[in-house]
């Protein structure tokens, strides 16, 4: 049997949105859905624009990514309208008229100047839950600004971490493209390359620029692994060449993927025994990605597989569990297991108890993770978990009288590789979990 379209797909998950709307609305006393687009920022003293970043909301119903001054209105019984901005402009490219799979599903009025879009809009703004940033208003106190009303914010971002058939296939598509650019990375490590000449190679493999990417990518060679965020992009390659982590992504449609993953330079090296370990770990945590589970008490069990891994090379000499319960795993693995991956990278209303509100709280003394919710099906989540030698943190250790938990001859000969880090975007489904990561790596090694 064929695989649905994606034009089937869309209109089933257009179909969705209008239900999830219809009773936000309903329960919150309004009548239409405004959703502007979003503008673009200018810097202060500056005619210089800032990237433009799309109101997530908005790219929900439509692909569409780089057209601010847009409008999208829904209102329930009706086919929903986009108010398109197609400005004329000599200065820059205009956007092309509306096309593809979803355009017949929508009432499309075509603007010129920004402020057209308010006499297509419902005529009483009271009676709208308009979503998106205060700087979207039309007219520096136009009526239309966004209110954001919290009850109909909640019901949206609750539901929407239930990914629709159309959305996976669009995080599929998003992980292919990643996935390409990450074999291109790993080529270009091993060629001896900067990691600003890594990046460049990921970005023309993934086809796009760095402010097309979900995510500013991290791109570490050797000690550099141990900052998280590490985007400073080095223009010489460190001389000797250790290790290679990248945390990197890609966008479909609007939609994110996100991946990491850590080399070594000489392969037959006990850093990628460990990195080797690190995998076995992560491969049998993506397995536990399944309908019921307790996202909190994945990572928790997480830091026990880790501190084994730790165990096991000599780096931890208490057991697992007591390196847990001191807190000295969270030395080596001081971030959260994952987090939700859809329209944003991380993906909102991770801690979300209900549809209309409240959170469920972080597991103690973990404030970094950030999802807290239990699985089911159609959840998208990242498993990613890390073992890294961060001096701060080490230092806190040894100041806080826990020094004896490690040895420090171990941590002195891994400190120079910094740290490492596997990520796979998840599929919870009602049976056995999708890997869209590993499955996008299949598909490529394939061809």
């Amino acid at each position: 049997m064929p695989a649905p379209s994606t034009a089937r797909l869309y209109a089933d998950h257009l179909a969705t949105l209008q239900a999830r709307a219809a009773t936000a609305l309903e329960r919150a006393g309004f009548d239409h859905l405004v959703i502007p687009s979003g503008t673009q920022h200018f810097q202060v003293f500056d005619d210089r624009d800032y990237p433009y970043a799309v109101n997530p909301q908005f790219k929900a119903w439509v692909p569409l990514t780089r057209n601010p001054g847009s409008w999208l209105v829904i209102t329930p019984g009706h086919r929903p309208r986009l108010i398109y901005l197609q400005p004329r402009d000599y200065w820059h490219v205009v956007p092309e008229a509306p096309s593809g799979y979803w355009v017949e599903h929508f009432d499309i009025v075509v603007i010129r100047k920004p402020e057209e879009a308010q006499q297509h809009l419902p005529r009483n703004a009271a009676k709208c839950a308009i979503l998106g940033e205060s700087q979207s208003a039309l007219g520096h106190y136009g009526a239309y600004r966004p209110n954001n009303p919290q009850a109909v914010v909640d019901h949206l971002d609750y539901h929407r971490a239930f990914k629709t058939p159309y959305e996976i296939a669009m995080l599929r598509a998003a992980n292919r493209r990643a996935v390409r650019a990450h074999a291109a990375a790993e080529r270009a490590f091993r060629a001896g390359a900067s990691e600003f000449g890594i990046h460049l190679a990921y970005c023309q493999a993934a086809g796009q620029d760095a402010n097309e990417l979900p995510y500013g990518n991290i791109v570490a060679l050797n000690e550099h692994a141990a900052v998280l965020h590490y985007t400073e992009l080095g223009r010489r390659a460190p001389d000797p060449l250790r290790s290679f982590l990248i945390d990197a992504g890609a966008a479909h449609a609007g939609y994110a993927a996100d991946i990491t993953r850590t080399y070594a330079a000489d392969t037959g090296s006990e850093f990628q025994a460990m990195i080797d370990s690190v995998e076995r770990a992560q491969r049998a945590m993506c397995d536990q990605v399944r309908a019921g589970a307790d996202y909190r008490q994945l990572h928790l069990d997480a830091h026990l597989a880790l501190a084994g891994v730790l165990r096991d090379f000599g780096v931890l000499r208490i057991s697992p569990e007591e390196a847990l319960e001191t807190g000295v795993s969270a030395v080596f693995f001081p971030h959260g297991l994952g987090h939700g991956i859809g329209l944003q990278v991380h993906d909102v209303a991770g801690f979300a108890a209900t549809e209309t509100g409240g959170t469920i709280p972080k597991p103690t003394g973990h404030p970094y993770l950030r999802l807290t919710r239990s699985l089911a099906p159609g959840m998208v989540v990242t498993i990613e978990p890390g073992v890294y030698f961060i001096d701060m943190l080490l230092e806190d250790l040894r100041d806080a009288g826990k020094g004896d938990a490690v040895d420090w001859n171990r941590i002195a000969a891994f400190r120079p590789y910094g740290g490492i880090r596997i990520e796979d975007d998840m599929v919870c489904t009602d049976d056995a979990p999708e890997n869209l990561t590993r499955d996008a790596w299949a598909e490529l090694d394939a061809a």
